[in-house]
């Protein structure tokens, strides 16, 4: 571990940064190491791997940075009060001050949104790992002699070559078994904001990156490295902003993001095919439904960027026409509990809080590497029989996915011990598949009520009351929560016309429980649960399920 030295620096101590770094080194001795294999005598080696860790994680001291600028909270002084004149003293009344409320109020509200970011923390974690089969020599001293001293210690700098010239790679020529590399780097950033007293804001930002290295190879007698049929493959998450579009109409008959989308694709084709020296004003370069050649409708690497373009809400025209976004956007979760502070709130309320909560991630389940993304050198081109380029990356779908959890929650308690809990929820899923030019989108709308009420001091009689009096008294506490949820499942074809709602459900629940403790240990619950499902395709039969009864608790301990 080490503390980088950046707070040490002038007008930088409000930043601290820490930075670790772990490895590990493997030496596997194979059973077979010293095999004569068809008379010949040719080893197979034993297996060495290793394995690094970096860690970087960096804070922002915001309030420290303030006070460095001069421009933080700064607390009034205390006005001294005046001795008591002595005999004969001259009085002189000081003059009197215009007070400058409002000049005063504007000014702190200003301070406070300047200063609103409190803290800021990066984090950065990159894992890598190196597996090489087929490795002559022995452990070594302590295993630092072969194949390097910095392989032993994590370092991922490529040995293969170097090691099949010194003679160190078996060069038996069937040899099966995959050279891998291992690459995960996740990066992730928190902040906390407060606008003003009671108003705060988290927020959250998150990318992630798995890629696998694998091949085979075969050592020629003169210590010469030779890859055969290089391999990757992998997966992405990042998060994103899809809020341009999540109120936009989306239905089964219509949905405007996903004509943008169609719209976007003669964009993104135009634009792939002028960066590689297409002249698209050329008539011999079209295809004819207007395509440039190389970038069809459905070609692979006009269809993504197309796709997020248009459910973020971007201009296709400027929109990046990467697989991979470098830098996350931020997701939010805000909470204002500041209602209270006004009088009406306080005298009639003993808590009232507003929260909203926004997170949504762009996602690449699989891709893999494109073994086809080869010039021929035939026809001098790298196109697949669609007439298309072949794309650097194999990807078979994409998602995007999107949750208002909640859209807005409005939670209170009133001073006669009633609570409130409404809660709205909004999600959608987005999946693109390249395999089939199909878009699925399921989406789901959540409205909840829920109500409290605490009765206070209900007189049982029981045997199982702790006074001699034989009489239990204690609160009933009583919590109902009503539910409505929509989802919709919609498959839309790229091509024609044709948006089909495939599946699909309205929910409905009514709960409800109420608890009495006889004693500390014992309690009694009643609960009453109804559910109510529809489906919204006619094949499947409506479900009511309703379970309802008695619970009996005991609590073993004081």
């Amino acid at each position: 571990n080490y503390d980088l030295p950046i707070s040490k620096l002038p007008f930088l101590g409000f930043i601290k940064s820490t930075y670790s770094y772990t490895s590990d080194y493997n030496w596997t001795r194979n059973p077979n190491a010293n095999l004569v294999i068809d008379n010949e005598n040719v080893q197979l080696g034993n297996t060495i791997q290793n394995a690094n860790s970096h860690k970087l994680t960096t804070t922002f001291d915001m309030n420290s940075f303030y006070k460095t600028l001069g421009i933080g909270k700064k607390k009034t002084p205390k006005e001294k009060t005046n001795k008591a004149p002595k005999p004969g003293q001259k009085i002189v009344a000081k003059p009197s001050q215009t007070p400058q409320k409002e000049q005063n109020k504007f000014l702190k509200g200003f301070v406070d949104i300047l200063t609103s970011v409190k803290n800021i923390q990066v984090n950065y974690i990159e894992n890598n790992g190196t597996i090489l089969p087929g490795f002559l020599p022995g452990l070594g001293f302590f295993g630092t002699t072969n194949p390097s001293l910095g392989f032993v210690l994590g370092s991922q700098s490529d040995i293969r070559y170097e090691a099949a010239k010194n003679g160190f790679l078996t060069t038996y020529q069937d040899f099966n078994q995959n050279f891998t590399q291992v690459k995960n780097k996740q990066l992730n950033f928190t902040a906390q904001m407060e606008l003003f007293k009671d108003f705060k804001i988290d927020i959250t930002g998150e990318r992630k990156l798995s890629e696998n290295f694998s091949e085979q190879y075969d050592v020629s007698p003169g210590g010469v490295y030779n890859p055969r049929s290089p391999y990757s493959f992998g997966n992405y998450n990042i998060s994103t902003i899809l809020i341009n579009t999540s109120f936009a109409q989306s239905d089964q008959n219509f949905s405007e993001a996903f004509q943008n989308f169609r719209d976007n694709r003669i964009i993104i084709a135009n634009r792939l095919a002028t960066a590689n020296g297409i002249n698209i004003n050329d008539p011999a370069n079209l295809n004819p439904d207007g395509f440039p050649k190389g970038y069809g409708r459905n070609s692979q690497q006009v269809l993504l960027p197309s796709f997020l373009a248009a459910y973020t809400g971007q201009n296709a025209s400027k929109a990046s026409t990467n697989d991979f976004r470098a830098i996350p956007l931020p997701n939010w979760n805000i909470k204002y509990n500041g209602l209270m502070n006004f009088k009406f709130f306080k005298n009639n309320f003993s808590r009232f809080s507003i929260q909203h909560g926004y997170r949504a991630t762009y996602g690449i389940n699989a891709f893999k590497s494109n073994l086809n993304n080869e010039i021929n050198p035939v026809t001098g081109l790298n196109e697949d029989k669609n007439g298309n380029v072949y794309a650097k990356r194999i990807i078979s779908n994409v998602n995007l996915a999107e949750q208002f959890n909640p859209l807005v929650q409005v939670q209170f308690e009133t001073k006669g011990a009633l609570r409130f809990d409404l809660n709205v929820k909004k999600d959608r899923t987005l999946n693109l598949s390249f395999d089939n030019n199909l878009l699925t989108e399921v989406k789901g709308n959540e409205y909840t009520i829920g109500l409290g009420y605490r009765i206070k001091d209900v007189s049982i009689s029981s045997r199982l009351a702790d006074s001699p009096t034989g009489v239990v008294k204690s609160d009933i506490n009583i919590k109902t929560d009503f539910s409505i949820r929509k989802n919709q499942t919609i498959v839309r074809y790229l091509d024609y016309d044709n948006n089909q709602l495939s599946g699909g459900q309205d929910l409905m629940s009514i709960k409800l429980t109420a608890d009495y403790s006889f004693t500390r240990n014992l309690t009694a619950i009643f609960f009453y649960d109804h559910q109510f499902s529809k489906a919204v395709i006619s094949t499947t039969f409506p479900i009511t399920t309703i379970r309802s009864g008695l619970t009996i608790r005991y609590n073993f301990g004081n």
